[in-house]
């Protein structure tokens, strides 16, 4: 059998011969989780000795890395906002880019200490919704979603980071289920058009779902819907705040006007690509 230091440097360069360019970050994880140890634990006992059942789940996590299944799928838990998030089939993994949405509501709400109402649309692992909430201590949350699957995966997160009891999920086309007024509307809805989706990379085209990515014919279907539900379901002064592709910002000015709606900010990523606009009534 091998220690824990061989099996690591062994998955290392297993990982890096097949291309990953991330072999090294791939393989601590993947490693971590398969034997249930902490990093402290790798580091203080490298020579322990794995167990056959240990063995076992690294070589099935090395099996489906090396068929190109996300790290985060396999170990089930992603980081988003400093938390941690559970996923699931019916669930993106969480991105970094995602973060901008939750940044810029923040840096536009007055008063974080308001009893805000926020509902977030298409809320998959509830990454948007729970950071949200996390940060505005009085407001309370709706989280909406097609699959029944993702919602109680968001369920879960909200209550494993502590904002359980100031959400409530439901079942919904988009706003068909919805009534009354938020001050906060949020989204990372679908946006890659149909006719591209079997051009993605293999780790999103085989492994996300597709319910989460296809944003119909142009990629812009999801933001039509949710523009000309702002008008009845944004309070007087309320924000909607929602992620875009790369090249969709012209796009979301102009339907923005279409629905009477006013940009107040569009944000950047980390790599300076437009990836979040926040809009209010006219």
């Amino acid at each position: 059998m091998k220690t824990r230091a061989e099996a690591l440097t062994d998955l290392r360069r297993t990982l890096g011969e097949a291309g990953f360019e991330t072999a090294a970050l791939d393989a601590r994880l993947l490693l971590l989780t398969a034997l249930g140890i902490s990093a402290t634990d790798l580091i203080t006992r490298p020579d322990t000795l794995l167990s056959p059942d240990e063995a076992e789940t690294l070589a099935s996590f090395t099996r489906r890395r090396l068929g190109h299944e996300p790290v985060a799928r396999i170990v089930g838990v992603r980081e988003f906002w400093g938390l941690p998030f559970r996923l699931s089939p019916e669930t993106l993994v969480p991105r970094p880019d995602t973060e901008t949405v939750v940044e810029t509501a923040l840096d536009l709400l007055p008063d974080r200490q308001a009893p805000l109402r926020v509902v977030d649309f298409g809320t998959g692992s509830g990454c948007i919704l729970v950071a949200l909430l996390h940060e505005l201590p009085q407001a309370t949350g709706l989280g909406v979603d097609l699959s029944f699957g993702a919602l109680v995966t968001a369920r879960t997160n909200a209550i494993g980071n502590r904002v359980g009891g100031r959400c409530h999920f439901a079942l919904s086309r988009w706003a068909d289920a919805v009534s009354g007024t938020f001050d906060l509307m949020v989204s990372n809805p679908p946006y890659i058009a149909s006719g591209v989706i079997p051009t993605l990379d293999e780790e999103v085209r085989e492994h996300d779902p597709r319910l989460a990515l296809d944003g119909g014919p142009d990629g812009l279907e999801p933001y039509r819907i949710l523009l000309s539900e702002a008008g009845r379901l944004l309070a007087p002064q309320g924000l909607l705040v929602v992620e875009i592709g790369y090249d969709q910002a012209e796009d979301l000015i102009s339907l923005a006007r279409v629905y009477g709606l006013e940009i107040v900010r569009i944000a950047h990523d980390l790599s300076d690509t437009p990836r979040s606009i926040a809009m209010k009534r006219s």
